[in-house]
Order: C-alpha cells, then sequence, then structure tokens
C-alpha cells in the first residue's frame, strides 16, 4: 500500500511518531510553526514522500500517515518566521530530526551547510539522520528499587574497545557490556549501580572535525532518546537486553542523562531538530538592544528552557522511555540546576516537581550534578531528598588532606562522616551525598598523584582547556617515571585515597579503570580522545589494585558501622557512642587538637550495636605508633601493602600515608 495522509486522522495525545492499527501518528509540539511537514525516505535515503501534518490543536502538529509501520524512516520540516535576531529560525529546506525519535539510522556529522541563512539553504536531507519508526514490543518496567551501594562511571565506548575478552565488531557497544567478562570484573570489585555517561545520540563540537577529534563523552546531545548508533548499531533493543541481564546480575543501570542543552549550539551552530522546530519554546532567550539572545547557562551555545510545559513534557516523556521500555533504574542528571532555572534555580522549579511526583520516576535512583557554569549556578544540597547529589566538596577537601595542606584534619572528619553540613536537613541523611574522588572530567586517580599540572595538549586548544586548579601533586617527578620508589609512591597515595573513599558515610562512587591505576597521560578534560588515552588499557590493569578494591568492597558491605545511613553526633545511647574522634596518643581529639594546622593523623572510632571499627588516617611520610581504645582488635584494612601494621601493648603502628582499619576479633573482616 502506497503511503497517504488520513484526513484530519492525526491524534495530538502522544508525541513522536506511534504505531497504530492504522499506520504510524505523527505529533509534533511547535507554537511558531505555520507548517510542519514528514517526509520519509526509502533505504537508498531518497526522499519518497512529503506529508503536511494537517491536525492542529494546542500547539501540536499531527497528522495519520498509512500505508506505513515499524522501521519506517522519516525526518521532520518546519515553515514559519524566519527571523533569527528574534529567534526565529523556520526554514523547510532544513530536515530536522523528531525530538521524540527513539532511533536513527546513523550518527550527526557536522557540515557548513547545517547552517546556511534560509536564503542561502540547500536540502541538508542528505546530511541528517533518519529516524527510524519504532513499535513497542518491550514489556514495561519498573526501576530496580535496591538502593545504592557502589555508583561506577562508564564510558561504554571506553570501557570495551581494547577489551581482550570481547569481540572485535562489539567492542565500544552496549552489547559489549553482555560479555560475561565485564558482568564478573564489575561484580567482583562490588559495583551493584553502573552509571552509564551520555548514550542518547549526539553530535561533535564546531571546533573538533578541523582537529582531527571526535566528542568520546556523549554530553552534547541532540535527540535525547535515541541511541547514539555508535553505542546501539542494532538498535535500541541491545540497550533493553543489557539491563534485563544486569538485573538478574543484581546490578542497577543508570543513565548520565543531559536534558540541559543540545548541539545545536548557538545561533550560528547546525540547524539540527528543536531549532528549527521552535527555539523560542525549547531554549530559553534574553532580549539584547532590541534582539533574542540565546541564554548560555552551559557554556555550550544554548539552554534548555525547563519552566516550559511542552519541554518539561519532552524531557519527563523521555525520562519514562528510558525506564520503563529500556529497562534502566535511575538517572545522573548533568548540570541538574538548569531543571529548575526560572531563570534563577529554585529548588520547588516544576520541572523537579514534576519528576518528584511521577509515579515512575520518584521510584528511579536520581542523583543531581548540583551546579551549572551559569549565574547562581552551584546548589550542593538543595535538591531535597528524592534526589542523591554529587559532592565534589568531598573530592576537594580529601584530595587537599592527603596533598598536605595545612588544617584539613577537621575537614577529613566532615567528609568521611557523610558531610552533615551540607546534607542534615529536611530528612536527608548520608546516602544523599555521593562521594567521588574522581570522575570523567579531571584526573583520573593514578594522573592526580603523577601530575601538578594538566596536560591537554592533545585537545588542540594549547592547553587552555579543563581544570587548572586540581589539587594534585607529582610525588616528586611530572608525568610518568621508572623510578621504582616514585611508582609505590603513588600507588600508596591511590591506594589512600580509595580506603579512604570507602571509609567515608555517603555513596561511594568509582570512575571506571580508577580500581586498575589507569593513566589518561595527564589530561583532565579527555572529552575529545576517542582514542587510547580514554580507551581502558585492560592488558595492563594494575591486578593486585583491583584486588584491593575487591577487598575494600568487601569489607565496607560487612560493617554496618561504616555504612549505617545516619549522621554521626558522638553523643552517648545506651552507653554506646557512634563515633569518637582520636588523637594517635589515644585521647579524644579535643578543641586544641582540631585546631592544630599541622595535624595530620586522625583515628575514627565507629560503634554501634553490632558493629565496631576504627580507622585510622595517616598522611605523614614517616609510620606513626597510635594507641588503640581498649580491648582486644585485630587487622580488618591496610592501604599500604608493603607496611607491616604490628599491634602491641594496646598500639598499632601506621605505615607512612596510608588507612588502617581495625575490628573486633570474631568481626567479619
Amino acid at each position: 500500500m502506497k503511503p497517504m495522509l488520513v484526513p484530519n486522522g492525526g491524534s495530538i495525545d502522544r508525541l513522536g511518531a506511534t504505531v497504530t492499527e492504522a499506520g504510524v501518528n505523527f505529533a509534533v509540539y511547535s507554537e511558531s510553526a505555520t507548517a510542519i511537514w514528514v517526509s520519509l525516505f526509502d533505504e537508498l535515503d531518497q526522499e519518497t514522500d512529503r506529508f503536511e501534518l494537517d491536525v492542529h490543536q494546542d500547539h501540536i502538529h499531527a497528522g495519520l500517515i498509512a500505508g506505513i509501520g515499524a522501521g519506517a524512516r522519516y525526518g521532520l520540516r518546519a515553515d514559519g518566521p524566519y527571523d533569527p535576531d528574534q529567534g526565529y529560525f523556520f526554514d523547510p529546506m532544513k530536515l530536522l530530526v523528531d525530538p521524540y525519535a527513539k532511533r536513527l539510522d546513523r550518527v550527526f556529522v557536522r557540515s557548513p551547510r547545517l547552517r546556511l541563512d534560509r536564503a542561502e539553504a540547500v536540502d541538508t536531507a542528505p546530511l541528517i539522520p533518519k529516524a527510524v519508526v519504532v513499535s513497542e514490543i518491550w514489556e514495561n518496567l519498573l526501576p530496580r528499587k535496591k538502593a545504592p551501594g557502589l555508583f561506577y562511571e562508564m564510558n561504554v565506548r571506553g570501557y570495551t574497545m581494547r577489551h581482550p575478552s570481547v569481540q572485535g565488531p562489539l567492542r565500544g557497544t552496549i552489547a559489549a557490556l553482555t560479555t560475561q567478562r565485564v558482568i564478573d570484573h564489575l561484580k567482583y570489585i562490588g559495583v551493584d549501580t553502573l552509571q552509564l555517561m551520555p548514550t542518547a545520540a549526539w553530535i561533535d563540537e564546531g571546533h573538533l572535525p578541523a582537529l582531527g577529534l571526535t566528542n568520546a563523552w556523549g554530553y552534547n546531545p541532540v535527540a535525547y532518546s535515541a541511541i547514539d548508533p555508535r553505542l546501539a548499531p542494532r538498535g535500541p533493543h541491545e540497550l533493553r537486553n543489557m539491563t534485563d541481564l544486569y538485573r538478574k546480575n543484581g546490578i542497577s543501570v543508570i543513565l548520565d542523562v543531559v536534558y540541559n542543552h543540545t548541539g545545536e549550539g548557538d545561533a550560528q551552530g547546525p540547524m539540527l531538530s528543536l531549532m528549527g522546530l521552535d527555539a523560542r519554546t525549547y531554549y530559553r532567550f534574553v532580549e539584547v538592544d532590541g534582539k533574542q539572545v540565546l541564554v548560555n547557562d552551559t557554556g555550550t551555545g544554548n539552554t534548555l528552557r525547563c519552566d516550559h510545559p511542552a519541554v518539561q513534557r519532552l524531557v519527563i516523556d523521555s525520562l519514562r522511555y528510558w525506564v520503563e521500555e529500556m529497562g534502566v533504574s535511575g538517572f545522573r542528571f548533568d548540570l541538574a540546576t538548569v531543571l529548575g532555572r526560572e531563570p534563577g534555580f529554585n529548588p520547588n522549579a516544576e520541572m523537579l516537581q514534576k519528576i518528584k511526583a511521577d509515579p515512575v520516576l520518584s521510584k528511579c535512583i536520581l542523583v543531581a550534578e548540583p551546579w551549572d557554569p551559569g549565574p547562581g549556578g552551584y546548589a550542593l544540597g538543595q535538591f531535597g531528598k528524592e534526589f542523591r547529589e554529587h559532592n565534589d566538596t568531598y573530592r576537594d577537601e580529601i584530595r587537599e588532606f592527603w596533598r598536605g595542606e595545612n588544617g584539613k584534619i577537621g575537614a577529613l572528619a566532615g567528609k568521611v562522616a557523610g558531610s552533615a553540613e551540607i546534607f542534615d536537613h529536611a530528612g536527608r541523611k548520608p546516602s544523599h551525598g555521593v562521594n567521588l574522588l574522581a570522575v570523567h572530567d579531571g584526573f583520573t586517580l593514578r594522573d592526580l598523584v603523577t601530575y601538578q599540572h594538566k596536560h591537554n595538549e592533545a585537545n588542540g586548544e594549547n592547553n587552555n582547556d579543563g581544570h587548572n586548579h586540581n589539587r594534585s601533586w607529582n610525588c616528586g617527578v611530572e608525568g610518568e617515571t621508572d623510578d621504582l620508589n616514585i611508582v609505590l609512591a603513588r600507588k600508596r597515595d591511590v591506594r589512600a585515597l580509595l580506603a579512604t573513599l570507602f571509609m567515608s558515610r555517603g555513596v561511594p562512587l568509582l570512575q571506571q579503570g580508577d580500581e586498575m591505576f589507569r593513566t589518561q597521560q595527564g589530561n583532565n578534560n579527555a572529552y575529545a580522545q576517542d582514542n587510547e588515552i580514554t580507551w581502558l588499557d585492560w592488558e595492563s590493569a594494575d591486578g593486585d589494585m583491583v584486588d584491593f578494591v575487591a577487598a575494600l568492597s568487601k569489607f565496607r558491605k560487612a560493617h554496618s558501622a561504616l555504612t549505617h545511613d545516619h549522621f554521626l553526633t558522638g553523643q552517648d545511647k545506651n552507653g554506646v557512642r557512634d563515633v569518637v574522634w582520636l588523637h594517635p596518643d589515644g585521647r579524644e581529639m579535643n578543641e586544641g587538637d582540631w585546631g592544630d594546622s599541622t595535624a595530620s593523623v586522625l583515628g575514627m572510632h565507629l560503634h554501634n550495636k553490632e558493629d565496631e571499627v576504627v580507622v585510622w588516617f595517616n598522611r605523614r611520610v614517616e609510620p606513626v605508633v597510635a594507641r588503640l581504645p581498649q580491648g582486644e582488635w585485630m587487622i580488618g584494612i591496610v592501604s599500604d601493602p608493603g607496611t607491616e601494621i604490628v599491634l602491641r601493648d594496646g598500639t598499632a603502628t601506621l605505615g607512612p600515608r596510608s588507612v588502617v582499619a581495625l575490628i573486633r576479633p570474631g568481626q567479619a573482616a
């Protein structure tokens, strides 16, 4: 049957392309478009039909096209006013991707023709990925209910491009993550919540092609509900198969999502989707000298207008698709404050309230990156009890303690105790803080102790990109070295950092490869390095470090004194104090001790009815004899394998720059 438009047959109930018994219903939201067409394409990428959507209601253009079904390839075209100075970019020559597309037939590739003015425009259909109509064939799921115990941040491509157990064609894809050896590794180190860096289809930043570079991270999305074809070349079922398998293995999968901007960039960027459908609706503008200028609170050229009902619907529908049809259990929201901008950040913004109140999304693991680069964009601690939040103060204070900054003993105690100064309000708990030491946008842990300064020359920006204040150190030599003593010192420092992370209240997050002592050659902004810089080198993995992380994870899970989800008070309850902070001579820390700017050793005596643990943190370069609380103790964790811990006469000899955990005999180690 030849495709044909069913007159006035379109429905506005569901946006996007919906397969029905009568054909495919298309519905698109635009307040300013005078006409919207659906262009159909054959397997040779030739446009075969073009139908104007003939139902117009509540700013929705809809139409029912008979004679097509799942697998049909299509794009959108829109007409309306063209006045870029006022935020109108309508041009029927620009083929546009449906904001609700669930599958694309190819990746996005930049071209100057995508941003030509309307008067100079050419048909961009050959340059634009086509959306593929997808039918709903999966049973809808709810998110896994298990609370996170260990987050693991993973870049899909980088994780398996060099994995020896992954078959060549699968490397760098979601399907590769179903390889048993990959799953076994995650389970071995105790991962129960896998956080995939962005999977939604993205486009390279404008300056990268000329440098011969491509975006390796995915934080430049175009189609929020379509997996990038590089990650799922056979379609979205690859993600559903993967999440189903991970559920069976006790691992929740959450997605890093970027509902704050799109890869269309500023007014001179490529016309790909929202900009051509109705920029004034989907993006935030501000009037400057009589012109409408795109707001750039994200640092990317545009900012999603999350206080508009159509944008809220787009985001909520997209989130629910990933949960119900793709089987994910939650989300990490990149630059999450944009979700609450009105235009300043409002923790009670309508978008955030809709996510919290949604019957499906409210059951998800919700994690906020609680900042953006815009005015007033830092909002750590303000997202409410429904959200967990990345805690950058944990990263900064722990790094500064181990780097040797003066006056950090109190900050160390506050961070390992759960950052109560940030989260202890409005019914929140330590688990609302996600403790991180390193993530994708920064040094790896190995590079943190190997490079005093960033080395981003490979990014082609004269080392001007990336953070300058890394709180890093190099143990005596900048960069890699064959000096065995320096190499051992660096491994010792990384193990101390990792032990600190796992001994802290709050939920730990581990960046991929940090358990293997991975390097990015000093690059702290490797977003454009889809190559050996970001691809994990499995053959060079430090097996001893992997075993140590596995031991830390096992120890943490075995000891409720470390993980009990309440803020420490130190108060006596039924003869038990939940924490006593110890000076190395064995006494409880006093005001003078806390004020000692040179203090470098701290004991944390944790105690509840079921469990008792003492953790010592020693950043000195020499051993320290620490007096223990009364009673018998045995060694639980020692971060430095080159140090023998001697327990004698109620004391423990702590190795240089190390973390030591002690437990009572009979407790699980």
